[in-house]
Formats: structure tokens, C-alpha cells, sequence
């Protein structure tokens, strides 16, 4: 479903991406790791296309999105949601009204179908009677809740999840990773996540790719991936957890 062929990116005249070659298997979770300021989340913005890249292709689908702009390029993004580091919440609006954001901005729907839709998505995702609260009156863990709420409710086929436990503590970010786990498993959509936790996103991803000095230095199934026999993979795993880190079947 995703695929990038030789992708560069230069951003204040520096190269970030170097000529990434990536395909991203279609229903699974891949997680992108690598040291801070690789380009992770640049990599996300040229999957959904918000950024374009200077050279190479971004295949969704069979459709070069690189060469897409205007009206061409939204309707591709429909298909897309992004969870951002912060959930990106309005703070004008209540749980509520942010989930049902992009159905009526985006969808054109009105009334009952937006209700249903929103209500099933808190419930899904834990908060079930938290409509009516404002983003301020909720803890990080509840807004990550929140805008993953707001990126399902668009029934997307293609999820993209930018460091989605960033500033929450252990458990918090546990709960937030089984959340995203359980949610990929039941409805099937393709995932793409950046994380840095590790060794956590080894018990919850199917595929691990690891962007190093602007290209991808490995792209593996999760079990295959803790085995590298490659020293600056391994050393850069050593640091969440101890080498060997145990295998774990990302499917138990």
C-alpha cells in the first residue's frame, strides 16, 4: 500500500533524508525508530504528503502522490489519519466537538450520524461521557485518547501515529500503545508509527524500520529485527533494554 523509492529531503539547506527506500506492508503496525533529528517525522509528512520530496516517489496505492497537488492530493489525504505528538486538540472546543471536527469539516455530515460516529469512538477509546469536557480539564493521557478518538472517527485505511507517548509516564504510555494495538487489530487499518520507546514497541509492532544517517538501515519483522547481527543497531536497541533483548511474537 506504501511504498518510497529514493526519497531525498533537504530542509535550510541540510539533507535530512538521503534516499529512503521503504515499503510499508498493508494491515500491519511498522514502527520507525532512530536517534533524535533523523527525520522520523519528516518521513511521516512525506507519506501523507505534506511535505513533497526534492527527489524519489511516494507510492500510495499505486498513485505517486509526489507528483500530486491541489485537489488531487486531498482526496488521497482522506484516506490518511495522524495522531501528532501534542493530539493537536482545539482548546476552543470540547472532546466532543474536536471528534466530530473533520466529519463535518471534512465529510459534510450533520446530526445524528455525527453523534453516533463520535459517541462510538469516545466509548471505544475510554471516554464515554467525556464529551462535554474542554481539552485543559483533561489529563495528557485523555487527550492522547482524544485525538486518536478524532483520527478514527475518519475510518481511515492508513493510520500514522507521530510519537504518540511522548510526555506521559510508563504506565500512562502502556495504555496508549494497547490502545493503538487493539484499535489496528479490530479495524484492520495500516499503521505507520515513529516511537522511541523502546523496548516497548518491539511487543507491539509486526515490522521495525530504522532510519539512520537519512536512509533506512534495516526493515524487518519485529522478532527478526531484535536479532541484527548489525553492532549499530544493536548498540542503539542496548540503550532502552539490555542485548539480547528476548524476542517477543508481536502476534501474542
Amino acid at each position: 500500500m506504501i511504498k518510497l523509492v529514493g526519497v531525498t529531503k533537504r530542509l535550510g539547506g541540510q539533507p535530512v533524508l538521503r534516499g529512503v527506500d521503504l515499503v510499508i506492508p498493508p494491515g500491519k503496525l511498522t514502527t520507525i525508530i532512530g536517534r533524535s533529528g533523523e527525520g522520523k517525522s519528516v518521513l511521516l509528512k512525506h507519506i501523507i504528503g505534506l511535505m513533497q520530496p526534492d527527489e524519489g516517489e511516494v507510492w500510495i496505492d499505486g498513485i505517486d502522490i509526489a507528483r500530486l497537488r491541489g485537489q488531487a492530493l486531498n482526496e488521497i489525504r482522506k484516506r490518511f489519519a495522524m495522531l501528532f505528538q501534542g493530539a493537536a486538540l482545539f482548546d476552543s472546543l470540547t472532546v466532543f466537538e474536536n471528534v466530530a471536527f473533520p466529519l463535518r469539516e471534512k465529510f459534510r455530515l450533520k446530526g445524528a450520524d455525527v453523534t453516533r460516529r463520535v459517541e462510538e469512538k469516545l466509548e471505544q477509546v475510554g471516554l464515554s461521557g467525556m464529551g462535554h469536557k474542554f481539552p485543559a480539564e483533561l489529563s495528557g493521557g485523555m487527550r492522547k485518547r482524544a485525538g486518536l478518538a478524532r483520527a478514527l472517527v475518519m475510518e481511515p485505511e492508513i493510520m500514522l501515529f507521530d510519537e504518540p507517548t511522548t510526555g506521559l509516564d510508563p504506565l500512562m504510555a502502556k495504555s496508549i500503545h494497547d490502545l493503538i494495538t487493539s484499535m489496528q487489530r479490530k479495524l484492520g487499518f495500516t499503521a505507520v508509527m515513529v516511537s522511541h520507546e523502546i523496548p516497548e514497541i518491539f511487543g507491539i509492532s509486526d515490522y521495525v524500520a530504522m532510519l539512520k544517517e537519512g536512509r533506512i538501515a534495516l526493515m524487518a519483522e519485529s522478532r527478526e529485527f531484535q536479532q541484527t547481527d548489525d553492532p549499530d543497531i544493536r548498540e542503539f536497541i542496548s540503550v532502552g533494554g539490555t542485548i539480547p533483548w528476548p524476542a517477543i511474537d508481536p502476534a501474542g
